[in-house]
């Protein structure tokens, strides 16, 4: 059982050759929940995407586990605080994948401020008139001049933050943990620094166009039917962090008035079949959590699992 790891939920090649060249072994065959007890016997770390639960009964039934390894950055299929009160270390990747999250958020911004989610899937029908399509998508904005409001600015806010301003966006953020942030940005071989202070909640409602999300998952939404009313007419609403953090029904809801303009979802509440009135609402951009699931960040997230599963292991 000696430095074995079980990936149940995969790890890419490059993290999985250099946890063996560290002198671990490596296991990627998945494992069902249900059986997850049984395996664990053979192996002391374990490796999970979002896909494996990690709660108190599994904890319990495995005291062999060192460690439990999470490739991305929200932990909440792992009991966490109670795997560390019985002595296993709980780690994650913030850094790997905080590129590859911003990027599709502003992706989700240009989509709906030309419409792309309905010209794409209008230009392919059969019989699509071009001209009469041209005209009707001919009305999109452009997001420089437009304020951007950031809820939750960690790593992948302040990511989202470099790429609006870079782009002419202003940029409004709100944190209960942060009151300031510098942003560094690189432009080449040039390099600058800004610093950005944090808003309060009502100013960031009322003067964005676009608000994203970047936050855990939270017991109540953190964008419900009232703060949706608080936003100016118009204003889109972007989650690329976790189902449940906006209020889904709310949201149609809203959209279904003509108080938002739009909005891009890559979290649902009932993943892995969300709301049917989400997906086929024409004014909401979605994808299927993909967030972090680039080549890039996924290179990065086994890379970043190595360093510290090496680190950790005694």
């Amino acid at each position: 059982m000696h430095k074995r790891v079980l990936a149940n939920d995969g790890i890419e090649i490059d993290g999985k050759l250099a946890l063996e060249a560290a002198g671990f072994e490596v296991v990627t065959a998945k494992v069902d929940q249900a059986d997850l007890v049984q395996a664990l016997k053979d192996y002391e770390i374990l490796i999970v995407r979002s896909a494996t639960k990690v709660r108190k009964e599994l904890i319990d039934a495995c005291p062999n586990i060192k460690i439990v390894a999470r490739g991305g950055v929200g932990m909440d299929n792992i009991d966490v605080e109670y795997a560390r009160s019985k002595g296993i270390q709980v780690i994650n990747t913030p850094n790997a994948s905080s590129r590859a999250v911003a990027e599709l958020a502003l992706a989700h911004m240009f989509s709906l401020s030309r419409m792309l989610q309905l010209s794409n899937d209008q230009m392919r029908k059969d019989g699509a008139d071009f001209g009469a399509l041209k005209k009707k998508y001919s009305a999109g904005t452009q997001l420089a001049g437009k304020t951007l409001g950031i809820i939750g600015f960690g790593r992948i806010g302040q990511e989202l933050a470099k790429m609006a301003l870079g782009i002419g966006m202003k940029v409004v953020a709100v944190d209960p943990l942060i009151s300031s942030a510098t942003l560094k940005i690189s432009i080449g071989s040039h390099e600058m620094s800004l610093e950005l202070p944090t808003s309060s909640m009502e100013t960031l409602l009322t003067e964005s166009d676009y608000i994203s999300l970047h936050v855990p998952s939270s017991q109540k939404p953190i964008l419900g039917k009232e703060e949706m009313a608080k936003m100016k007419k118009g204003a889109c609403i972007i989650n690329t962090a976790r189902g449940g953090v906006i209020d889904e029904e709310a949201l149609v809801e809203s959209l279904q008035s003509g108080h938002l303009g739009g909005a891009g979802v890559d979290a649902f509440i009932n993943e892995p079949t969300p709301s049917a009135a989400i997906l086929s609402n024409p004014l909401i951009s979605v994808s299927p959590h993909i967030g972090g699931s680039t080549a890039e960040a996924q290179s990065a997230i086994g890379l970043e699992l190595a360093e510290k599963i090496t680190a950790a292991y005694k």
